[in-house]
């Protein structure tokens, strides 16, 4: 398998008349890597990997492997294996026939090409079906086919376009395995595009959050689930809580008083805040905690809608200025109900109460990674405070 050293894309552009879909994008992917680009419908994140690709051509930037440019190149010279949402198969062909297909338009020899093939299928588990035409086998057997068919011509990267968007969740959760265990076993590079975080999370080294075509951030799974760098993306890694706070003072290091729903509390300030200030308090719902009624810093609301999800409840309910706010617990809470809510101060982040985007590629690179990292379970249980 030919190997690289380092892929970079170097403020890579696409336009499609005024609309920018990619604005210069700037990363670095390090050969044996799993980098996965993150976010929404819309965000930039299939024209980057397209481009990539050699699908679309850039209007701006330059896309190098080892210093040498490659976004001149037709996409069949790039030597990269695509795997697509929708498969992409053959129906005529047979499933041995669908993934030899591209060994035979590179003139592979017979011999050669067989082997290859067949070890591909054994790579995925689906040698017995080898003889199959792809309408005879289900959605998860068709994707391995196509991850076969791109691993088999062994390329220096493999392109990933939400591979697993049309799978149901068992298969989702299957296939998730599968890819990660080829990845590490062939040493493969993959760039995998998602709007799924979990899945990023589970899946890639590293991530790059998009947001209308530009980076918000790029880092390790830990860095971008546990220190988001801006409000977009500490909502979409699941800080589904956004409340409204007013700064009532700074404390030591990155330490501010709040106030929320006439509560004081503290909560660690992620961007340039002063006292007399609006911020936006971002709080997961499994780091709010159901507290005494005297607890310092807890705060009261009033439960609206009450979700059964196994072992606990997801709930909805409203803080006495009429914020919504979401949580999880194990206690029977039933709509009416008043409960306290109290937080870590540590899961507490503020961010400034303005939108979260400020049109600036943000890139995630704290000198200490561990310092998200899940508190002491005994700290887990204090308060907001």
């Amino acid at each position: 398998m030919s190997r690289f050293a380092t892929l970079r894309l170097d403020k890579v552009s696409r336009s499609f008349g005024r609309h920018a879909a990619l604005r210069e994008l700037e990363l670095e992917i390090t050969g044996g890597e799993f980098v996965a680009l993150l976010g929404p419908s819309g965000c930039g994140k299939s024209t980057a990997l397209n481009c990539l690709a050699g699908l679309l051509p850039l209007t701006g930037g330059a896309i190098r492997i080892d210093g040498e440019r490659i976004d001149q190149l037709a996409p069949e010279r790039r030597g990269f294996g695509m795997v697509f949402q929708n498969y992409a198969l053959f129906p005529h062909l047979t499933v041995h026939g669908n993934v030899a297909f591209g060994l035979k338009m590179a003139k592979v020899a017979k011999a050669e090409m067989v082997r290859r093939a067949d070890r591909a299928l054994e790579m995925v588990q689906l040698t017995e079906h080898a003889h199959k035409r792809p309408g005879q086998l289900s959605g998860g057997q068709q994707q391995r086919v196509a991850i076969a068919r791109a691993i088999v011509l062994e390329p220096r990267l493999v392109l990933m376009d939400e591979p697993l968007s049309n799978l149901d969740a068992a298969l989702r959760l299957e296939m998730r395995t599968e890819i990660r265990r080829l990845h590490q076993s062939l040493g493969l590079t993959t760039v995998y595009v998602t709007h799924d975080q979990e899945e990023a999370l589970s899946l890639a080294d590293r991530l790059v959050v998009m947001r209308d075509g530009i980076m918000q951030q790029v880092g390790t799974p830990e860095e971008v689930y546990g220190q988001p760098a801006n409000r977009y993306v500490a909502g979409f890694m699941g800080y589904r809580n956004m409340l409204d706070v007013t700064v009532t003072a700074a404390q030591d290091g990155d330490r501010l008083v709040l106030r929320l729903a006439d509560t004081p509390l503290t909560g660690l300030g992620r961007d340039a805040l002063v006292a007399g200030g609006r911020g936006v308090a971002a709080i997961r719902p499994e780091d709010l905690d159901v507290a005494d009624e005297d607890t310092t810093g807890a705060v009261s609301a009033a439960i609206e809608v009450v979700e059964y999800h196994g072992r606990e409840l997801a709930v909805q309910a409203r803080l006495s200025d009429g914020q919504p706010v979401h949580f999880r617990t194990g206690s029977r809470l039933a709509p009416g109900d008043r409960v306290w809510l109290a937080a870590a101060a540590e899961r507490v982040l503020v961010f400034d109460g303005r939108d979260g985007n400020d049109g600036q590629n943000t890139q995630a690179a704290p000198d200490n990674p561990g310092a998200a990292a899940s508190p002491d379970p005994a700290q887990r249980k204090s308060v907001i405070s």
